[in-house]
């Protein structure tokens, strides 16, 4: 018999660039001692941990929660990209969704080097190639980083499509930032405007520096429960109410679409089941925090998402429907443009900063009326990840 999960308790540390960061270990296991704080759960009570980061050794869960001390817990390390963390999410919600455990920690950490994420392993197939079989077709590819490239053809395949002015993506930029100044978690601050952004200095296609996620140090922390546990210990917090994962389909690799590439079939599909699983419709979605490692996935993302139909985007963003005063207000914590991208602590930050707004303790980026809060995060390779929370009562299933 199926129950919700609740997210009891989360935790974050600052994010920070790399070589300023303090070790993963100690970051991770900071974030998972003030989610479980947050809980006012003590670590024994956990069953399971799931841990989600991309660059590092086996065993990174373990490494990290050893700190915690050594209870003898299951821990499952997930490497999915940039979904990572919430793919540790997802397994963290079955787990207690179906009555495996009554206490699961989800934790994402990542420590990164300086520049844009690299292929580690040179003497195999990447994880890219078969995408890039498919794009050959596309003389305009170059030496900029993998995701640049392909994100910045996603930009040049919508432009070409939909005729939107380049500057559209810039403005994402700007809110980001503008987002971001509210949140003593990220990494940029500091405001662009659009003509700074479109001038510092070309990657690839649209996308200019200030267009793509920085390299990000960082971790976050989730303590999901049982509703049953939730009553029995006084747990408060909202609930996962939908939740939907896939990957790539057959479409992903006819042609040379790079939208698709880019995981914007299955971001539809999964929004279209997470929508079918709660009853709800895009519109009644006061905050989002979704998938921006670069401008032109964001464009994507609102029209995938549903939040605007297929090539409105630009208007979209020229009236200023995603922001504060808007339709709906997308990114609060800056996004990852801005907060900062450590690749997988990325999905479980989305969470915890949804489970502020829908507390209510957002502080200067706090949401008008968020009851309802949708996550969506895209790892290339690829695994799309969608949840909705639900603050209780909020949502019937």
């Amino acid at each position: 018999m199926r129950v919700r999960a609740v997210v009891a308790g989360v935790g974050i540390v600052p994010f920070t660039a790399p070589g300023s960061s303090r070790p993963y270990t100690v970051m991770g296991a900071t974030a998972a001692r003030a989610a479980l704080a947050d809980a006012g759960i003590d670590y024994p009570a956990v069953q399971q941990a799931y841990v989600g980061y991309v660059y590092g050794d086996s065993a990174v869960g373990q490494a990290v929660l050893h700190d915690l001390g050594p209870t003898g817990l299951p821990v499952f390390n997930v490497n999915n990209h940039c979904a990572s963390g919430s793919t540790a999410l997802f397994l963290g919600r079955q787990a207690v969704e179906f009555g495996a455990a009554d206490v699961v920690l989800v934790l994402g950490v990542e420590q990164m080097r300086p520049g844009a994420p690299e292929t580690l392993y040179t003497d195999r197939p990447t994880t890219y190639d078969r995408y890039f079989q498919v794009m050959q077709r596309v003389p305009a590819l170059d030496e900029a980083p993998i995701a640049a490239q392909l994100y910045g053809e996603a930009g040049e395949e919508y432009i070409r499509r939909y005729g939107a002015d380049p500057q559209t993506f810039a403005r994402i930029a700007v809110k980001a930032r503008a987002h971001a100044a509210g949140n003593p978690n990220a990494l940029s601050t500091e405001p662009v405007t659009v003509q700074q952004v479109l001038a510092s200095g070309p990657v690839h296609g649209p996308l200019t520096r200030l267009q793509c996620s920085p390299p990000t140090c960082g971790a976050a922390a989730a303590v999901l429960v049982s509703e049953r546990f939730a009553r029995r210990y006084g747990c408060a917090g909202p609930a996962i109410t939908a939740q939907a994962m896939g990957s790539d389909s057959a479409a992903t690799f006819l042609g040379a679409d790079p939208t698709k590439i880019v995981g914007y079939d299955s971001s539809k599909v999964a929004a279209h089941q997470v929508y079918e699983q709660a009853g709800i419709g895009p519109a009644e979605l006061p905050v989002v925090e979704l998938h921006d490692s670069f401008t032109t996935g964001e464009i994507l993302a609102y029209e995938a998402l549903g939040l605007t139909p297929e090539g409105t985007a630009e208007r979209f963003v020229a009236d200023a429907a995603n922001t504060y005063g808007g339709q709906v207000v997308t990114n609060p914590s800056g996004g990852m443009l801005a907060k900062g991208h450590p690749l997988g602590a990325t999905g479980v930050a989305q969470c915890a900063e949804l489970v502020w707004q829908l507390r209510g303790q957002a502080g200067a980026r706090q949401v008008d009326y968020a009851n309802l809060a949708l996550q969506h995060n895209v790892g290339l390779g690829g695994a799309t990840v969608v949840t909705l929370y639900a603050n209780t009562g909020s949502i019937h299933r």
